[in-house]
């Protein structure tokens, strides 16, 4: 269990993982990150979800 926060705004998530916002829509379209949805928006993005998809990234381009 994460003791941190785990659940950011797309907005937020883009600053701390230094994505972009539109890249993060994307994962979450796509059902590669979780998210929250109020009226069909969302509103907020599973950070951990984020970390394991760049991690997998960083090992695709390194590996």
């Amino acid at each position: 269990m994460s003791l941190g926060k785990t659940w950011y705004s797309p907005l937020e998530a883009s600053h701390k993982f230094g994505v972009s916002k539109a890249l993060i829509l994307n994962w979450v379209d796509e059902g590669l990150a979780r998210s929250e949805r109020k009226r069909g928006k969302v509103v907020l993005v599973n950070g951990d979800d984020i970390q394991l998809l760049l991690e997998d990234i960083t090992l695709r381009q390194n590996g």
